[in-house]
C-alpha cells in the first residue's frame, strides 16, 4: 500500500530527528549541512504536510511539541531501517561489481567473447580497477533469451534475424553465414550459385531448433515461400556442425567466423547461393531500461564497441 501525503520525506525527518538533538533550528542546520532560513522552510513543510504543530519555537532554542516527541520517535525507526537498507543496496552493488555472469550464443562464445573479455580485463586494469570475475555459458538463441529474463545472467549475447521484444538490445556486430561443405563432396564442384528452391532441397546438417543460425537460415526460405527440407543431423554446437561436415557429412550453414580458417586451407568449401538473406544481427540483451545497467555490464558493452 502506498503511504499517504503524509509521510515527510527521509531527509526531512532527520533534520527534525537533529533539532531534538541540538536542541535549535540553526545547530540542527548545520549538522544537516544546510542553511538555518532553508532549514527553517523545511520545517514549517514538514508541519503543513504532516497537519500538527511539532516544535514550540522560542527565543532559548526550539523544543518539541508532544506530537514532535511522538513523530521523532517514528522517525529514528523509520530511518535506523532506511539505513540497513541503503548499506544492503551498497552490498548488492558491490556484489555485483565482483561477479557478471554471461550467457552467449555458440557463435559468440566462441569466437568473439574471448577476444571481448581479454579487452575488458585490459581495460579494468588501465582504469585502476579490479576485474569482475566472469562466468560464461553457451547455448543457443532462445536459451540466451530465456536465461536473461529468468535473471540468470546479468548480459546475454544473441545472434538472429529480429530484435527480442522482452528486453533491452544493442547491436554488436553483423555476422553472415555461407553455406559449406567438404572437399569431396558434388557441391564443391559447383560453379554456379544454387537458388533459393534447391537449398530448401538439401538435407543440411543443421543447429537444434532455437539456434540464430538455424532462424536465420529458415527466414531466408521463408521470405520465398519455401520451407527447409528435414535436417540430415542436428547438432548442438557450431563446432560440432563444423566437424561432421569437415568429415564428410551432409552441407550446413556457419558463420563465415566459425569457418574462415577452414576455408583458406582448404579442409572446407563454401557454396555459393543467391537471393537468401543471410547477414545476421548479434545484439546485447539485458533486463530493465534501455541504458545498460552502470557496471561491469556497461563497461564490458563499452569495450565490445571499440573492439574489432
Amino acid at each position: 500500500m502506498a503511504p499517504s501525503g503524509h509521510l515527510p520525506d527521509l531527509e526531512s525527518l532527520a533534520l527534525l530527528v537533529e533539532v531534538s538533538h541540538c536542541g535549535s533550528i540553526g545547530a540542527a542546520a548545520r549538522a544537516v549541512g544546510v542553511s538555518q532560513q532553508a532549514a527553517s522552510e523545511r520545517l514549517a513543510g514538514v508541519e503543513r504536510q504532516v497537519g500538527v504543530a511539532l516544535l514550540q519555537r522560542g527565543a532559548c532554542g526550539t523544543r518539541l511539541t508532544a506530537a514532535g516527541t511522538v513523530v521523532v520517535e517514528w522517525a529514528s525507526r523509520l530511518l535506523q531501517v532506511a539505513e540497513e537498507v541503503d548499506a544492503s543496496l551498497t552490498a548488492l552493488r558491490a556484489e555485483r561489481d565482483r561477479e557478471l555472469h554471461l550467457l552467449a550464443s555458440m557463435t559468440v562464445a566462441e569466437h568473439l567473447l574471448p577476444r571481448w573479455l581479454v579487452a575488458f580485463r585490459r581495460s579494468e586494469e588501465a582504469a585502476r580497477r579490479t576485474a569482475p570475475s566472469v562466468s560464461l555459458q553457451a547455448t543457443n538463441s532462445t536459451g540466451v533469451l530465456r536465461g536473461v529474463a529468468a535473471g540468470e545472467a546479468d548480459l546475454g549475447f544473441v545472434e538472429g534475424a529480429e530484435r527480442p521484444a522482452q528486453l533491452a538490445s544493442a547491436e554488436v556486430g553483423q555476422d553472415e553465414l555461407v553455406l559449406v561443405v567438404a572437399p569431396g563432396d558434388p557441391l564443391a564442384r559447383r560453379r554456379t550459385p544454387l537458388a533459393p528452391a534447391q537449398v530448401a532441397a538439401l538435407a543440411l546438417t543443421s543447429r537444434e531448433r532455437g539456434s540464430g543460425t538455424r532462424e536465420v537460415v529458415e527466414q531466408a526460405l521463408a521470405a520465398h515461400g519455401l520451407t527447409a527440407a528435414p535436417a540430415a543431423v542436428e547438432v548442438s554446437t557450431s563446432a560440432g556442425v563444423r566437424e561432421t561436415v569437415r568429415a564428410g557429412g551432409a552441407p550446413a550453414f556457419l558463420s563465415r567466423r566459425a569457418v574462415e580458417a577452414d576455408l583458406r586451407t582448404g579442409a572446407l568449401v563454401q557454396v555459393r547461393t543467391s537471393g537468401l538473406a543471410l547477414t545476421r544481427t548479434l545484439r546485447a540483451v539485458w533486463v530493465g531500461s534501455a541504458q545498460p545497467p552502470a557496471g561491469p555490464v556497461r563497461d564490458l558493452l563499452a569495450v565490445v564497441a571499440r573492439t574489432p
